[in-house]
């Protein structure tokens, strides 16, 4: 098993002065402290920034340390890398300057956390680094923000009340984003436009990402046709229509690979999908077409070069994002349905009380570094997890405990 690193902080969080970062040194600060049991830091490549940041949060954030590193210096990553027990990363699109800080964490034996989306790049990293980070005891775990700690961790709910209300687990599990409120930031556009290019450019990888199974390790496969909504659809389950859910593609796969983890506990036949709840009626069924037609052409606009500088012009930059108060205001509900294989069903919830993107993701952020850091030392031995498959009912009582989230069951029958 991990033992514990010894170093001089228990978290850093690099890129504390991006959009996310701010709002998690607050969190931090404002949760933690600087003089309780918790040793943490703050870092990224310009002192200046890092300064006015401490200075904005006043008195309470004077003596958290700062460190100096840029994305793309080795040497100063390696050296931030060795003097804590996990770096939390919200410095991205991850596809262009993510790749450094995991290969260092990796070659240091230092746990990592991030938020990134891009399934591209986690299948690039998995396969550079896997294997080392194994022998070094570093524990990766990406998508532990809005993508994809809700439906990672709301499956793995689902899948234990199951088991103790049925005796066994959901072969089928669809989730619903029935109300979700917050606006986006820069940096999440400009990983979702890094992604579109990539696409755009590469045939191979416009395959690879049409596949369920792409960041699973090699050999895990379901004979089962994989669900996947790509227009309006009427749903029988809620009465309602559909729009595809942009962050499907990233949170399917994890949830996959969560599976794969924990040696096919979901079932080797195992089905997964998530959607947009559009509403009843014809109001519902004409806002589903019309986010499918958005999302396509916002996807479409952003692969080809000509029609991209017109998108980036008009979507927010990196840096910007939804205010304080829309952050405050702004909140999700998520309904997931499982089915076992002999017809039973169970209707669970999953809520956040702050915006789904910024808010709640620099929350669960916070706290899955934390639960990497202190309650899964002796558990989770190192290599490429998942937040569920690594984290499990720890970071559970966690979210829940600190971060704002509910976890409930709704029905079962």
């Amino acid at each position: 098993m991990t033992t514990s690193k010894q170093a001089d902080f228990d978290l850093v969080v690099f890129g504390a002065t991006s959009f996310v970062g701010q709002i998690l040194t607050r969190y931090l600060v404002e949760n933690y402290g600087t003089s309780s049991d918790v040793k943490w830091a703050i870092a990224g490549r310009s002192e200046a920034k890092l300064k006015a940041l401490k200075d904005g949060l006043g008195a309470a954030a004077s003596n958290v340390p700062v460190l100096l590193a840029d994305a793309s210096d080795e040497g100063a990553i390696a050296a931030m890398c060795r003097q804590t027990r996990v770096v939390i990363s919200t410095v991205g699109p991850y596809a262009l300057f993510g790749e450094p800080l995991v290969k260092a964490c990796v070659e240091t034996g230092t746990d990592y956390c991030d938020l990134t989306g891009e399934v591209q790049w986690i299948r690039r990293m998995v396969e550079r680094y896997e294997g080392q980070a194994k022998k070094s005891g570093a524990r990766i775990v990406h998508c532990c923000g809005f993508d994809s700690i809700p439906s990672d961790m709301g499956v793995w709910y689902l899948q234990q009340q199951a088991l103790e209300t049925f005796g066994q687990t959901c072969q089928d599990v669809r989730m619903r984003v029935k109300v979700a409120k917050g606006g986006l930031s820069g940096g999440t556009v400009a990983s979702m436009i890094n992604v579109a290019k990539e696409a755009g450019a590469d045939p191979k990888l416009r395959k690879e990402l049409a596949n369920p199974f792409s960041i699973c390790p090699e050999g895990h496969r379901s004979k089962a046709r994989q669900p996947s909504l790509k227009t309006a659809e009427y749903d029988k389950d809620f009465g309602v229509w559909l729009a595809p859910f942009v962050m499907g593609a990233i949170n399917t796969r994890v949830v996959h690979r969560s599976n794969a983890m924990q040696n096919a506990r979901y079932g080797t036949e195992f089905t997964y999908d998530e959607a947009m709840m559009t509403g009843k009626g014809a109001k519902g069924r004409l806002t589903a077409y019309g986010i499918t037609a958005a999302l396509g052409a916002f996807f479409t606009a952003s692969a080809i070069k000509p029609t991209r500088w017109v998108v980036e012009k008009l979507v927010p930059k990196p840096g910007e994002g939804p205010s304080p108060e829309d952050q405050e205001n702004g909140f999700y509900d998520l309904r997931f349905i499982g089915r076992t294989p002999d017809g039973k069903t169970i209707l669970t919830k999953v809520t956040g009380d702050r915006d789904p993107g910024y808010g709640s993701t620099a929350k669960m952020l916070g706290e899955a570094g934390l639960c990497l850091a202190f309650d899964v030392q002796e558990t989770t031995k190192g290599g490429f997890w998942t937040p569920a498959s690594a984290l499990d009912g720890k970071l559970l009582d966690r979210l829940t405990g600190k971060a704002g989230l509910t976890f409930e069951v709704l029905e079962t029958r």
